[in-house]
Parts: C-alpha cells; structure tokens; sequence
C-alpha cells in the first residue's frame, strides 16, 4: 500500500493508503478526499482533478503529457507543479505523495 497525502487550501491534511496502480485521482474519490471532483472519471477529458504536487515530488511523479497539459489550459491557477490527478499513477515510488488541492476546480 502507498501512503499520499492530499493538503487542503486551508492546510489540513488527509493521508490515505491506495494500492498501487491506481492514480491519484481514483485515490482521492475511494477515500472521499474534498476537493477532486473527476467529473470525467479520469479520461483526462476535464480539469476537476487538478492538483499541486509538492516539489519533493515532482520529478518521480513525472511531467504531464502533451494531452494532459492540454487539458490543463481549462485549470485554474495553474501552477509548474500543476498536475492532473487522474495522470498520476500510484507505484512504491510514490510511498509519501504529498499534493495539494486547488482553492477552486473548474
């Protein structure tokens, strides 16, 4: 099981335990995580799963597809650390994930 922490706009943490081969954003919707909406249930086809990932993080969670970075345009506050969370793929790698949720998803 890999442990990700998900920090709220207003600071508060929630950290949840996935198994591996899920993203991120199937791990938020399974543990009720506010904020991730994933309306298009992770078919990269909206931005309601955007997130921050810290930047201890950035580089094993990967940089963002061309398609991904696509859909980020419809984000807002996007950010360098911007992600989607439905892109995201949960591997032992990611033991300790820490992303934080936008004020605000579209």
């Amino acid at each position: 099981m890999t442990k990700i922490t998900f920090i709220q706009p207003d600071g508060e943490g929630q950290t949840v335990e996935v198994e591996n081969g899920l993203t991120v954003m199937e791990a938020a919707k399974l543990n009720d995580v506010a904020g991730i909406e994933a309306e298009c249930g992770g078919a990269c086809a909206c931005a309601t799963c955007h997130v921050y990932v810290d930047k201890a993080w950035r580089e094993k969670a990967g940089k963002p597809s061309e398609m991904e970075e696509d859909m980020l345009d419809f984000a807002f506050d996007v950010r360098e650390e911007s992600r989607l969370s439905c892109q995201i793929k949960i591997s032992d790698a990611l033991d300790g994930l820490i992303v934080r949720v936008p004020e605000k998803q579209f």
